[in-house]
């Protein structure tokens, strides 16, 4: 009688830890160091080969992109630019809100040293000059943004702008939608590398210099293993982050949206991969 007791206390322990806590987006989950409190309003861990989801806590629930928009419009720059075009700066790149590289109106910029500051220091003035390049102005990139979403099968998203930011137009994605287009986007060689690089330095034409760091911390954590991808952060979206990271011969999709504090972010991510993807970082 004692030991069915015992058993049937321990069962509604797991499932109070389990349960989602009232009013509250955080979610408590078993760990071996016990219960683990998940930040993230919303995550995935996808493998986009077998399709199978590891880990799904409301992935296909609206939230805001912040900039991991990025990876779309880069993806669409890849697309349509070469990347030793050069692109000029106009006036209305540069009057966009931080993050900002600083660029000045009239400097001119290959358009890969553009996708490298878009990519590794999230900058919103490159965001615009590439969009202008792109579509010829701001808003029909935008047009082309949605409509590739379409393409890709991305169909809980839209977007109002290149960057991110929030916006006056209905801009919403949801953690599924992010995987999706994040994969068409690791197709492409030169995002796949931009991303794992920690430091870069580019260069305008007139030899204008910028020392890039990435906005991806789990590079400069103390990790056995890295997780490359794009970082995303705005008071509406709080800190997000849709990236890959390497198992064997595959590769494991995370996404994580609307956690409550920039570390909280790497530690969702590192509890996440681990419990559920069994990969030791």
């Amino acid at each position: 009688m004692l030991k069915i007791l015992r058993v049937s206390l321990i069962a509604v322990l797991i499932a109070i830890l389990l349960a989602p806590q009232q009013g509250m987006a955080h979610r408590f989950y078993l760990s071996a160091r016990g219960p683990y409190r998940l930040s993230a309003n919303t995550a995935l861990l996808w493998n986009p080969v077998s399709n199978q989801r590891y880990f799904d806590l409301g992935a296909d629930r609206e939230v805001f992109p912040a900039s991991t928009t990025k990876v779309l419009t880069a993806l669409l720059v890849l697309e349509n630019l070469p990347l030793d075009k050069y692109v000029t700066v106009s006036q209305r790149a540069t009057l966009v809100p931080q993050t900002k590289l600083g660029l000045r109106a009239g400097e001119s910029y290959r358009v890969r040293d553009l996708l490298y500051g878009l990519i590794l220091k999230s900058a919103n003035d490159a965001a615009v000059a590439l969009a202008e390049a792109v579509g010829g102005s701001e808003e029909k990139f935008v047009d082309m943004m949605n409509a590739r979403l379409k393409q890709i099968g991305a169909l809980h998203s839209h977007f109002a702008n290149p960057h991110g930011l929030p916006s006056q137009g209905t801009q919403f994605t949801t953690a599924s939608d992010m995987a999706l287009i994040f994969t068409q986007a690791l197709k492409n060689d030169f995002f796949r590398q931009a991303i794992t690089y920690k430091y870069l330095v580019i260069y305008s034409k007139a030899g204008h210099r910028f020392l890039l760091k990435s906005h991806n911390k789990s590079l400069f954590l103390n990790w056995k293993r890295h997780v490359f991808g794009k970082t995303g952060y705005t008071i509406e979206a709080q800190a997000c982050f849709v990236g890959y990271i390497p198992r064997g011969n595959d590769i494991l999709i995370i996404a994580v949206y609307g956690c409550h504090g920039g570390m909280t972010r790497w530690a969702d991510m590192k509890y996440i991969i681990e419990h559920y993807g069994r990969i030791d970082l």
